[in-house]
């Protein structure tokens, strides 16, 4: 059974088709969000410490950091970017002992979260793209670490799946040549906006089952693109997660502060028998106790032999 390890100073996260369904909060990360932009730049770094700490205890497996902001003062994020991954890096783990996903399209900035990071995160993420095998995959094999293998090429990304399974193979393949496992690739097969390609959902769903079935790797998307452009994005996300799930995506960058997308996360999880005795999904929906209130089950209890006097 395919099982890829993520691991903090002293937590463990497995992504596995037996496993929970893996919740990579997406949300310290300033693409499309100016005020987070514009607070890293001037050296704020509050809403991040609020990110962390409100996803954790919203139920993240995993936080995804990301450090890609585009300076105004340096508009080279090379040179911006690693000491600010750093520094985030260096910030999240004292305040939560979660996993990590480090998140780049700068590799220098990828390399510099993985010297800071703790344990083992996940390295987000390479490409088909001929130079960003030849950049990333040796980081992957250096470091020892698992990766995001993201279904686009030289060529961009293609609207047909078959083509984006080629792509994902041929990673899984190269990364083979350099001795990283297909237990260490986490295939990001792409989900489109449904509102924009009307069989975006099908495609995935028919790819997530095909990179299962046939290269034996978990899987992972970005959970809100697929809503992107279309009203109650929430209610959309929380339809498209069980159906993933069901489908054999193992995990998902998402936003864990969305109590609907996160119900629906906990209720596949039951459904999938991956939640050992409903454990997760009792706690997460006991009612608190109310003083002088008897429990729920002994007023259930009530209730049923009053009925039955009746």
């Amino acid at each position: 059974m395919t099982r890829t390890i993520v691991e903090s100073k002293s937590k463990t996260a497995i992504i596995g088709f037996d496993q929970p369904f893996c919740v990579i909060g997406e949300r310290i990360n300033p693409t499309g969000r100016k005020k987070l932009a514009a607070e890293l730049e001037a050296g704020d770094f509050s809403t991040v410490e609020k990110d962390a700490l409100e996803q954790a205890a919203c139920g993240a497996t995993m936080l995804d950091v990301n450090a890609g902001v585009v300076y105004n003062s340096n508009p080279n994020p090379n040179e911006t970017e690693p000491p600010l991954m750093t520094k985030m890096i260096e910030l999240v783990q004292g305040l939560v002992d979660l996993p990590l996903c480090i998140d780049s399209s700068v590799p220098a900035a990828l390399e510099a979260g993985l010297a800071a990071a703790h344990g083992r995160p996940l390295l987000n993420s390479v490409t088909g793209e001929e130079e960003r095998l030849e950049l990333v995959l040796p980081l992957v094999k250096k470091y020892n670490v698992p990766v995001v293998a993201i279904s686009n090429d030289d060529t961009g990304i293609s609207e047909d799946p078959d083509v984006r399974f080629e792509v994902a193979k041929k990673i899984v393949e190269r990364a083979a040549d350099y001795g990283i496992p297909a237990h260490d690739i986490v295939v990001d097969p792409l989900m489109m906006p449904i509102g924009a390609m009307a069989t975006a959902g099908l495609q995935v769903f028919t790819l997530v089952r095909r990179l299962r079935d046939e290269l034996g790797v978990n899987t992972t998307c970005g959970a809100s693109n697929v809503s992107f452009g279309l009203p109650n994005r929430h209610g959309i996300n929380a339809a498209f997660l069980p159906m993933a799930i069901t489908a054999g995506m193992t995990s998902a960058i998402m936003n864990p502060v969305r109590e609907a997308e996160m119900h629906a996360v906990r209720a596949a999880n039951l459904l999938m028998n991956h939640d050992p005795h409903g454990a997760a999904w009792i706690k997460a929906n006991k009612a608190p106790a109310v003083e002088g209130e008897a429990p729920a089950g002994a007023r259930a209890g009530r209730e049923n032999r009053r009925r039955r006097r009746g």
